[in-house]
């Protein structure tokens, strides 16, 4: 039941997910969790995993982004990209 939980979670996070940093973020998290909660078997290990995971695959996104500019949000929501202040 865990890992269906999970790997839903982790599919509507990719979908949801824009810009590479956040791609990254979230197919860590997701399979951090399943591998941590597999290992583990327990529910504690999946949220170690899904730390652990969520901050190498945001780096991983991080590096691969246009190296000086930020992805910004704007009062209505909407994303733009501009050099990083």
């Amino acid at each position: 039941m865990m890992k269906k939980i999970l790997i839903a979670a982790c599919m509507i996070g990719t979908l949801a997910s824009c810009t590479a940093t956040e791609r990254g973020t979230a197919i860590g998290a997701g399979s951090g969790a399943i591998i941590g909660g597999a290992v583990t078997n327990s529910w504690g290990g999946a949220a170690v995993g899904a730390v652990a995971g969520g901050l190498v695959g945001a780096a991983i996104g991080q590096s691969s982004e246009r190296r000086g500019y930020c992805i910004y949000r704007d009062r209505y929501g909407r994303r733009y990209e501009a050099r990083c202040r």
